[in-house]
């Protein structure tokens, strides 16, 4: 028996020392802060884990207004049974851009930090169209050679940033989240990531068609660091979460204390409250207490499909139709929304541990089901 526990030990000691030398030896970090801890993906509190830049909170924080309603009518039975299954920790409705309801759960609160994964890739579009505003950058055509000659591939001198927006890149990248060895684990946990994305060849004409790839997003956010000089946690507090009032701090992931470099494909902390002044901003078309933030071309391109095949995306926003409502909406793993009925004058916040089922055959999803429960609460009141 102590002979076949050495040799376990030893396969374990072998196996663990080939990785830690080898390209894969980020693997054990993934192994430390993500399986070794429950779990078999990314979560919503793995940021504890990771080095971060800090988002401070406003000079000047500028709560939501209550609604004159706010929090007086219930949920449906299906609705609670819904959020408790799929592990909801926040659900809020802002209706006329008032608090109308929220409730938490998981011992998650108003200033409760919360990974936002994918919902950060609309934040870097959102700095994208500061930095073109700002002059950092010429337009969606600006060839990201300009900033990266050492960009790789047949078509890396083609590719432009509104290519990396419209996840149109060409790039060569698996977009596997569950696979401990894929690309995107390893960008989830390399200390030099700068590095590990230059590497990535764009292999396909960018610009023809839609393909959802992290790689793009963080190439993105790469670039719009080296064209305005500011970290992406800089030019978000400087372009938006300052001016917008955000109430409380957040954090964004980096690589490394070395390299500080965001992960601009997920990863910024927030509070359900903060995140919807986002979805605020895209409503109004770029403004913020009349005060023009972004400008409202950006946004109505990017709230719109740029390849006809691919309705669904815009640049860095998912699109969708709730029974002739137009809706937009960002989106992040686990089920992390902030959802957008703009003629309706809504946003929905939904944070949670789980992506939600099909509720019916006749349902799309998720966003279909928090939509439509928003619309009943607030119809209760009429």
């Amino acid at each position: 028996m102590k002979k076949y526990l050495k040799i376990l030990i030893f396969i374990v000691l072998a196996t663990f020392g080939g990785l830690y030398i080898s390209n894969y030896s980020w693997f054990l970090e993934g192994v430390a802060k993500i399986y070794l801890t429950g779990h078999t993906t990314s979560y919503l509190s793995d940021y504890k884990a990771f080095d971060n830049n800090e988002i401070p909170s406003s000079k000047n924080p500028q709560p939501w207004p209550f609604h004159e309603k706010y929090n007086t009518t219930s949920p449906s039975s299906f609705l609670e049974s819904y959020n408790q299954k799929n592990k909801t920790v926040a659900y809020l409705i802002i209706k006329n851009d008032s608090l109308f309801y929220e409730q938490y759960f998981d011992n998650y609160g108003l200033s409760s930090k919360s990974n936002s994964f994918s919902m950060s890739k609309s934040i870097v579009s959102a700095l994208l169209g500061k930095a073109i505003m700002d002059g950092h950058i010429k337009s969606l055509d600006q060839p990201v050679y300009d900033f990266f000659p050492e960009l790789k591939g047949p078509y890396s001198k083609k590719v432009t940033l509104g290519d990396l927006a419209s996840m149109s890149s060409g790039l060569d990248w698996k977009e596997e989240y569950y696979s401990p060895f894929s690309v995107t684990a390893s960008a989830y946990f390399i200390d030099n990531l700068s590095s590990l994305i230059l590497n990535q060849e764009i292999i396909e004409p960018p610009g023809e068609n839609f393909k959802y790839l992290s790689g793009a997003s963080q190439l993105l956010g790469m670039t719009i660091t080296k064209a305005t000089g500011q970290s992406l946690s800089e030019y978000l507090y400087n372009s938006f979460w300052n001016p917008m009032g955000a109430e409380h701090p957040a954090l964004w992931q980096v690589d490394s204390k070395r390299n500080k470099v965001e992960k601009a494909f997920c990863c910024i902390a927030s509070n359900a409250r903060d995140f919807a002044k986002v979805g605020k901003l895209y409503k109004d078309f770029g403004r913020w207490n009349g005060e023009i933030l972004i400008d409202s071309a950006y946004v109505a391109k990017s709230i719109s499909p740029r390849f006809k095949a691919s309705a669904e995306y815009g640049y860095s926003w998912w699109l969708d139709n709730f029974n002739g409502h137009k809706v937009f909406l960002m989106r992040g793993h686990l089920g992390q929304y902030v959802i957008v009925l703009p003629d309706k004058n809504l946003i929905i916040v939904r944070l949670g541990h789980l992506k939600g089922e099909l509720s019916s055959k006749k349902s799309k999803g998720d966003v279909y089901v928090y939509i439509d429960e928003a619309i009943k609460m607030i119809n209760n009141i009429n």
